[in-house]
């Protein structure tokens, strides 16, 4: 095909339209072939399946009886069907019962697994049909019928002959066609292009096209074209008004953005300094009350100074949670490979480790690396498993796994233990700052971790959530 790049509107307009009819009726002819071919090789496995299911149903007492003969007459009927190649009636433990061929050369094909369902299949150009002859409930043979395709092929070449001779009729109808209304359609067009270039080139949208003074499409055309000039006129004026309004906004929004940081750094800092200052005081006075003194104070005395140490250490794990939220969400990330399964294997390790004692199986399955930051995604496991570990402290036996599964075309992990749940009705409250579905008492904690673990999974582009029941286990899954 000659190189249409430079040639003129006329010319490509003839070639498209005969191009476009061609395509059009040559993916029509395509479709009906196929479906023709569909719908006969449909029709032929259901006559051949009926053919079977009646030699089978006619066969049943010569199988019963042992009568080779009367089922080889069963089978001489199918000579009424000239695609037929060859039959078989085969006995359960595959021997050859009674055959039929259409000619002397012709040989049986392999039926497979005589004892298996019914199967119709395409080989080649034959067609294969195995279908089981059941009596009482079970099987005492089968049929074997195997046919070939001819009459399919000669469908295909006369409906192929039929659809090239429609294919070239249209397309020289389309070439006549195209050749008279092609110069009354390209002559606006060209025009109407020669504007657009203008414009383009040179952003003035004060040009308009020339109106063609008809009322057909392409003066309908036209019109839209100015109409569309106009507005575009008036939207770029616009559009370098707000485009200067909103530098300044970008502007402003960033000094405030680098100002909450800046005011979140000295947040982090007067926490770290600040605030541990008077704590550590606190509890060096209390150790200094309870080693000199300690003698000369009642029971209730002592009590005070056990609670003051536990709250002591309790505002000093506050303290670090806080931090710890905090930095999560002004900290750099690097992105590298991170394997969560190797990570959760070592949380497992040192859980292990730490309380030898507790009977807890861990499962963990092997996941595809994830993009992240290491550091930040072994907080997520560090939180997620030590929660698993935490809950289930009250269960003699327990369990604890880790591992992936794929929704929406995503990966999705999770961690799911066996412990102490939660109710679904309060499952919003998880992974907010200081909300707790467990008392202190049976489970000590501050509230922070879920929290921490949302902003670092929300860091990451993907999203956290929990499916759990009470005293039926916790299951938290995220995705990145």
């Amino acid at each position: 095909m000659p190189d249409l790049r430079h040639s003129p509107i006329s010319r490509k307009l003839t070639i498209m339209n005969v191009l476009v009819s061609g395509a059009a009726l040559l993916a029509a002819s395509v479709a009906f072939l196929a479906y023709d071919q569909y719908t006969f090789r449909q029709n032929l496995i259901r006559s051949l399946s009926a053919e079977a299911q009646i030699v089978g149903s006619n066969s049943v007492s010569a199988l019963i009886f042992d009568d080779p003969d009367s089922a080889q007459q069963t089978l001489s009927a199918l000579h009424n069907l000239p695609h037929v190649i060859t039959a078989a009636i085969f006995t359960p433990d595959g021997h050859t019962f009674a055959q039929y061929a259409r000619s002397e050369h012709e040989r049986l094909a392999n039926p497979g697994d005589p004892s298996g369902k019914a199967i119709a299949t395409f080989r080649g150009n034959e067609l294969i049909v195995r279908q089981p002859i059941i009596f009482q409930g079970r099987q005492v043979g089968s049929v074997f019928i195997r046919s070939d395709l001819a009459e399919a092929q000669q469908r295909l070449q006369q409906y192929g002959g039929i659809a090239i001779l429609v294919l070239s009729l249209s397309l020289a109808s389309a070439l006549l066609l195209s050749s008279v209304v092609r110069r009354s359609v390209a002559t606006p067009i060209v025009e109407l292009a020669n504007t657009a270039r203008l414009v383009s080139e040179e952003r003035n949208y004060s040009v308009r096209a020339k109106p063609t003074g008809s009322r057909d499409e392409v003066a309908t055309l036209i019109e839209a074209f100015n109409s569309m000039l106009a507005q575009i006129q008036q939207r770029d004026a616009a559009l370098q008004s707000a485009q200067t309004e909103l530098e300044r906004r970008v502007e402003e929004r960033t000094r405030q953005l680098v100002s909450a940081n800046r005011e979140l750094e000295a947040f982090s800092y007067s926490v770290s300094h600040d605030l541990r200052g008077p704590l550590e005081v606190i509890s060096g006075f209390t150790y200094i009350l309870a080693s000199e003194h300690g003698r000369k104070l009642d029971s209730s005395g002592k009590e005070c100074i056990n609670q003051i140490e536990n709250a002591s250490r309790r505002m000093a794990e506050l303290i670090d949670d806080l931090l710890n939220l905090s930095r999560v969400s002004t900290t750099a990330m690097h992105n590298e490979r991170v394997d969560l399964s190797g990570i959760a294997k070592e949380i497992a390790d040192q859980l292990c480790r730490q309380e030898p004692s507790r009977r807890v199986e861990f499962i963990i399955r092997d996941c595809d690396t994830v993009r992240g930051d290491a550091r930040l995604l072994r907080i997520v496991m560090e939180n997620l498993m030590r929660n698993s570990w935490k809950y289930t402290s009250k269960h003699e036996q327990a369990h604890i796994e880790f591992a992936c599964e794929t929704r929406r075309e995503r990966p999705v992990f999770y961690v799911r233990d066996d412990g102490a749940g939660f109710d679904p009705a309060h499952a919003k409250r998880l992974f907010k700052p200081f909300q707790r579905l467990h008392g202190a008492v049976d489970f000590p904690g501050t509230g922070i971790g879920l929290a921490t673990v949302q902003r670092i999974i929300a860091r990451h582009g993907g999203e956290i959530w929990a499916e759990g029941a009470v005293e039926k286990g916790a299951t938290f899954y995220f995705s990145l």
